[in-house]
């Protein structure tokens, strides 16, 4: 098996482990992380409903900090700020965290932090 096949293995194993211990609820919505090279994505999902109740993304400009790349720990900082933010507006003040196949280091673990650090429960 060469290196491509085996990495993507790997990831979708670490996406199911994760995705089956974690279902959001009304009460407590899923913050899942999606994170490419370049940019990092959030949305905060009610998985009963089916429906996306905030959504935010390093592409999308609306964060109001001027991120062109999302691809640092800047930018994923501020992007959790800005979801903190959002989610609280909009009554929700505690959700489950879903990494999906990232690990939780670099840009996943500061998004996370600057998440908690604006008043997010996670």
């Amino acid at each position: 098996m060469d290196k491509q096949k085996f990495l993507g293995k790997q990831r979708q194993r670490r996406r199911f482990h994760t995705r089956k211990r974690i279902r959001g609820t009304a009460d407590r919505p899923r913050m899942s992380v999606n994170r490419s090279n370049r940019n990092i994505e959030v949305q905060v999902i009610d998985d009963f409903e089916g429906k996306t109740l905030v959504s935010v993304s390093s592409r999308d400009g609306e964060t109001g900090s001027g991120i062109s790349y999302g691809g640092n720990c800047d930018a994923a900082a501020a992007i959790g700020k800005a979801v903190a933010e959002k989610a609280i507006a909009a009554g929700i003040k505690a959700v489950k965290f879903d990494r999906g196949d990232s690990r939780y280091h670099g840009r996943v673990a500061a998004l996370a932090d600057a998440a908690r650090e604006a008043g997010l429960e996670l």
